[in-house]
């Protein structure tokens, strides 16, 4: 019983420690949607697991028989559902009537799971995870609008919550614990890892479209969570109370088996994918919202020089000319939830939103730059106007500036301007530095009017320039500029 315990609490990978390595390796997108969902779905499904293993084992350890453990079981469970639904049910209907004010519905979100976590406890041991499980799944398909709010407002907690429970669970252990384990409990890591998740990873793709190498790949990434760890530390503790005594090495092996997976995985997820082929190395992705001729020309400039551009746009024939040139596009709504897991935001280094509507532009920013980071998110001036003059960017009638974007090339350069110097003949150009060509060179040059757009470093990341962020004067720096036709003719 105490296996099946061990078996259930190991099931779960834990979003929080792969999503971070999925970044780290640059993965192609169906590679990291399985690796990401299957953190997310196995997370409960192994949590529940062992909470129901654990106590069939603690009303046996109590004298039940099978049968009685069972019944007990079944109304935990129940009881747990109803109080998590009731609770869930609940928090939706007063967010739908307009009965919390909007400041305090994610702080509600946070106090309602633990005083329905306490309520299931009270009424049920051992209910309480039960509990806060069915109520995070009535609540996520509630189809709030404030919903992203608190996702947001869960990350921080999450991070907060998650390096403090390790913090806690690694205090508990004792150095006599760790010493507990041996050889044989090594090899039960090294089975498990090596040969017991590739076999289960290939049973449970079999025929679904996976390769061998990305089947390989998959079956030797997966670190384990602090769900596993959180839930062995206080199972453990529990059934040494009710006379379980070999219960007791369940959180130092789990805790073990966390770390080395961690660690392992941490080290190695970077140079498996080189070796198997899957990592996407190579310069940065650039993705582009709207398909514009100022855009596609970008786009032209950007792939003569290797560097891969994605451009989204909900117009088909609007993307008519990216595809001929044979850019990879986007088809569809950028801020619909199926852009959250088609375009795999994790890809790309940067994105521009450079459609003719600012506030479209400012949305499109906001919304991924919590994924991509608000520095690497841009969109075009909102206004017109000439260096050194006063821009309404600065009115307090325009998008605050925590509302949008960061503005590419400089304030005043907008979309109408843009698109009129195009027309009137204006073209990208690249210019690679070097030790004999530097930066002031460059910029001293008879030809250098224009817009330096952005810049392509030596080790191949992407900086797209706006007001306050300086040029780089390093060898090997690719400039893409926007500039009006060449003087003499050329």
């Amino acid at each position: 019983d105490i296996s099946f315990m061990i078996g259930a609490l190991l099931t779960t990978t834990g979003p929080t420690v792969v999503l971070p390595l999925l970044r780290q390796a640059k993965l192609p997108p169906r590679i990291a949607s399985v690796l990401k969902w299957e953190g997310i779905v196995n997370d409960p499904i192994g949590a529940l697991g062992a909470v129901f293993m654990f106590e069939a084992i603690r009303q046996n350890a109590l004298g039940h028989d099978w049968v009685a453990a069972a019944g007990f079981l079944t109304m935990g469970a129940l009881i747990g559902g109803l109080m998590g639904f009731a609770f869930g049910f609940g928090l939706s209907q007063s967010f739908r009537r307009g009965l919390v004010p909007e400041p305090m519905k994610a702080p509600l979100v946070l106090a309602a799971v633990l005083v329905c976590f306490a309520a299931a406890e009270q009424l049920a041991s051992e209910t309480g995870l039960v509990a806060v499980a069915i109520f995070g799944l009535v609540v996520a398909n509630s189809r709030l609008a404030s919903i992203e709010e608190m996702r947001r407002f869960k990350e921080g907690i999450a991070a907060i919550l998650v390096a403090s429970v390790f913090v806690v669970l690694a205090a508990d252990l004792s150095p006599d614990d760790l010493s507990a384990l041996g050889p044989h409990h090594f090899a039960f890591i090294a089975i498990f890892m090596l040969i017991v998740r590739p076999l289960s990873v290939a049973l449970a793709t079999f025929k679904s479209g996976l390769d061998l190498k990305e089947t390989t790949f998959i079956g030797v990434v997966g670190p384990r969570g602090v769900v596993a760890a959180a839930a062995a530390g206080h199972l453990s503790a529990t059934l040494a109370a009710v006379g379980r005594e070999d219960a007791a090495i369940l959180a130092p092996l789990v805790f073990m088996t966390i770390f080395i997976s961690v660690f392992g995985c941490g080290f190695a997820v970077a140079p498996l994918a080189k070796l198997l082929g899957l990592s996407q190395d190579g310069p940065e992705r650039l993705l582009v919202v709207g398909a514009n001729p100022w855009t596609l020309g970008l786009a032209d400039a950007l792939k003569a020089h290797d560097i891969p551009v994605t451009i989204a746009d909900i117009g088909w024939r609007r993307l008519r000319q990216a595809r001929l040139n044979g850019h990879e596009i986007y088809y569809g709504e950028v801020l619909s939830e199926t852009a959250d897991w088609r375009l795999e935001p994790a890809r790309f280094a940067a994105l521009l939103a450079a459609t003719h509507n600012d506030a479209y532009n400012a949305l499109v920013c906001v919304e991924y730059a919590p994924e991509l980071g608000r520095s690497r998110v841009f969109q075009l001036s909102g206004f017109e106007g000439k260096d050194g003059d006063k821009i309404p960017d600065e009115d307090p009638r325009a998008i605050v500036y925590t509302a949008r974007g960061r503005t590419l090339i400089r304030k005043g350069r907008g979309y109408e301007g843009l698109a009129r110097d195009w027309w009137q003949g204006w073209t990208f150009r690249a210019t690679r530095l070097s030790e004999s060509y530097t930066l002031e060179d460059c910029l001293a040059e008879p030809d250098s009017a224009g817009d330096i757009v952005l810049a392509q470093l030596p080790n191949g990341k992407l900086h797209l320039l706006g007001s306050g962020k300086p040029l780089t004067d390093t060898p090997g720096t690719l400039l893409i500029r926007f500039a009006p036709p060449q003087t003499g003719g050329q």
